[in-house]
């Protein structure tokens, strides 16, 4: 079996040495940063934590509100071009945060770091790996999900020393000045420049799979509907996990074991999609991951509760949101052309990102109110109907691919 860490070509090493810096220190510096500073900055606000960690919310709604504009501004300007500014706009955020006195600063300052991360998280970066290797970016897109899953791992220690060192406002300030002295000139002049060869153009404009009109867009809305139903559960029951383990029958001190499991388990997830490289199949992968998180709620469910069931469980969900976060990367590209990837990328960011805002909220309310069983059977329900999308996704890919591999027969004589 070949190494699949051997080589990249030099080009390709560039983009994603350059995309993993830069996407580490914007989610350490966004959508990251709360899991140290939220209680630090709270009590000098006088905000209730809750109100602190709402920030977060509103940075996923106004993301996934600027989506189908960052898909328009990544088809006409490049992936380069629209992180740089995704800098800027993320550095005045951080300067905005760093001056709050009050709820209306800190909320405006959620508010334009959640543009940022629609022109700066995520789907910008893949498109960027998409316009320098087509088709091809794949394997480069899992690798860089690689990085990016160990975004909080690199930047908790490195924000809790700093705000030991300087405060809280300090830190936000040197958050900034690593946005436009790191990452802003890493776009503009780290990155290759797209690949713009004849042959690359061909292949950018030709779809991988020959859909109808009217199937592409039954393709586009199954892919919207099955991704954000899975991004609401993956998001969802995160911040929620180690409540519903112990719900569950977990220790408190097993269940943090298994909740810190989860991290190392979902990253191993991503690099097994990186090892299978161009052989992996983004459809085999959603439809892998949604079943094995599918049964993980439903073994809890169904049989009685132990230590060996609850690290099944955690070892199935933690593997199967690890498959499904590489999945809805790369869905787009195994179906739309690599020229349209960045605008289909973004306008689908537009569900996942109002299901993510919205999951944690619902997810506890259920726990507390209702129960673990319910939580677990809600998560369940949710993942039999994302997987029946995936299903139907096949089935129209199948068809597709049937209509355009099989020679239509030939036209009787009538002379």
């Amino acid at each position: 079996m070949p190494n699949p860490l051997r080589q990249f070509p030099a080009r390709s090493a560039r983009t994603i040495a350059v995309l993993a810096v830069t996407q580490i220190i914007s989610w350490g510096t966004s959508f990251d940063m709360l899991g140290v500073m939220g209680r630090v900055i709270a009590p000098d606000l006088g905000l209730a934590n809750e109100v602190i960690f709402s920030g977060l919310s509103i940075m996923m709604l106004v993301s996934a509100l600027a989506g189908p504009a960052t898909g328009r501004l990544l088809a006409r300007h490049g992936a380069a071009n629209v992180m740089a500014v995704a800098s800027v706009i993320f550095a005045a955020g951080l300067l905005l945060l760093s001056a709050a006195q009050e709820l209306f600063v800190y909320g405006l300052a959620w508010v334009v770091i959640g543009v940022g991360g629609a022109l700066g998280l995520s789907a910008p970066a893949y498109t960027a790996v998409v316009e320098r290797e087509g088709l091809g970016g794949k394997r480069v897109i899992a690798i860089l999900m690689l990085f990016t899953g160990l975004s909080a791992t690199v930047f908790w220690p490195v924000l809790a020393a700093v705000n030991d060192l300087v405060g809280w406002r300090l830190t936000f300030i040197l958050c900034a000045a690593l946005q436009i002295f790191v990452c802003l000139p890493l776009y503009l002049f780290g990155l290759p420049k797209p690949a713009e060869n004849q042959e690359h153009a061909a292949a950018a404009e030709t779809a991988p799979v020959a859909f109808t009109e009217p199937e592409r867009r039954k393709a586009f809305f199954l892919v919207a509907a099955a991704t954000a139903i899975s991004s609401f559960v993956s998001f969802g029951l995160a911040p929620s996990l180690l409540a519903l383990l112990r719900a569950a029958g977990a220790s408190p001190a097993l269940a943090l074991q298994l909740g810190s499991a989860r991290g190392a388990i979902g990253v191993s997830a991503r690099f097994v999609d990186m090892v299978l490289g161009r052989r992996g199949n983004a459809l085999v992968t959603s439809v892998v991951g949604t079943s094995m998180t599918l049964v993980s709620f439903l073994v809890v469910l169904l049989v009685t509760s132990s230590t060996s069931l609850l690290v099944v469980f955690i070892l199935l969900y933690s593997f199967g949101t690890g498959v499904l976060a590489v999945a809805r990367a790369l869905l787009p590209l195994s179906l739309f052309s690599a020229r349209e990837f960045g605008l289909q990328s973004a306008r689908l960011s537009l569900p996942q990102n109002l299901a993510n805002a919205a999951a944690p909220v619902i997810f506890t309310a259920i726990l507390d109110r209702l129960g673990a069983t319910a939580a677990l059977a809600t998560g369940a329900v949710l993942s039999a109907i994302s997987l029946a999308l995936v299903l139907m996704l096949v089935a129209l890919v199948r068809t597709a691919h049937a209509r355009t591999t099989i020679p239509s027969s030939p036209k009787p004589h009538l002379g």
